[in-house]
């Protein structure tokens, strides 16, 4: 069987979240640490690639009941089929598509922030060296809390009989995202973020599992955040 269902949700930023975007030119009290942004607005963005890796990363640890992480190599199946890996035939690696595509999300409540004095914030942060007590104070800049980005999944049908089993893979990792954090310095309170709003559509071939039975699968993503929306 072939065909794609699309998932579309909503992720909101519950605390400063700060996803790195080039520094390689900072003037003299710069900020040292930018937010990575969309070319065409100029506002931040998140890349799919941040959250594919955050919920792969998570799940394995999940699934393996570790928190080591074994190569990728040997990741469980059910995370090869869903966020992709290699193949060795005849001595050379092939990739194997993944049934899970991100795309980058985009922020939709920008001018709502404006109003409210801004999409990002900077952070001062102070570094102090256990040995000699040398303060190294930095800049980082953060998306503010309350920024709302639109997420778009597609997911590629391929066995009728693992389509279920994959969005319960889907969800949980979602809720293990929103139990921990996206971006860097989470352990210091950044980037608690929370998926909500979710839907889905059968885009292309017939899907034999019920599209509302899914649905529900994902929206009991929902109530899973730290902190409240």
């Amino acid at each position: 069987m072939y065909g794609k269902i699309v998932i579309r949700f909503k992720m909101k930023v519950l605390t400063g979240m700060h996803i790195g975007g080039s520094s390689v030119f900072s003037a003299i009290g710069a900020v040292g640490s930018v937010v990575i942004r969309d070319a065409l607005t100029g506002e931040p963005m998140l890349p799919g690639s941040s959250i594919k890796g955050k919920m792969r990363t998570l799940l394995v640890k999940k699934i393996e009941n570790d928190y080591l992480l074994p190569e990728i190599s040997d990741d469980p199946e059910e995370i090869k089929r869903l966020f992709g890996s290699t193949v060795e035939k005849d001595k050379k690696e092939y990739s194997k598509s993944a049934r899970l595509q991100f795309s980058d999300a985009f922020l939709i409540n920008g001018e709502f922030l404006k109003k409210k004095g801004g999409i990002t914030e900077i952070k001062f942060e102070n570094v102090i060296d256990r040995l000699t007590a040398k303060a190294n104070p930095r800049q980082i800049e953060r998306v503010v809390r309350g920024a709302e980005f639109a997420i778009t999944l597609a997911y590629t049908m391929e066995k009728g009989d693992e389509i279920k089993e994959d969005f319960e893979n889907i969800a949980e990792a979602l809720k293990l995202v929103s139990m921990d954090y996206l971006g860097g310095h989470g352990s210091r309170g950044y980037g608690k973020v929370a998926f909500y709003d979710f839907a889905l559509e059968v885009k292309d071939g017939q899907c034999p599992v019920d599209a509302v039975e899914l649905l529900d699968i994902l929206k009991g993503v929902e109530g899973y955040a730290v902190f409240s929306v």
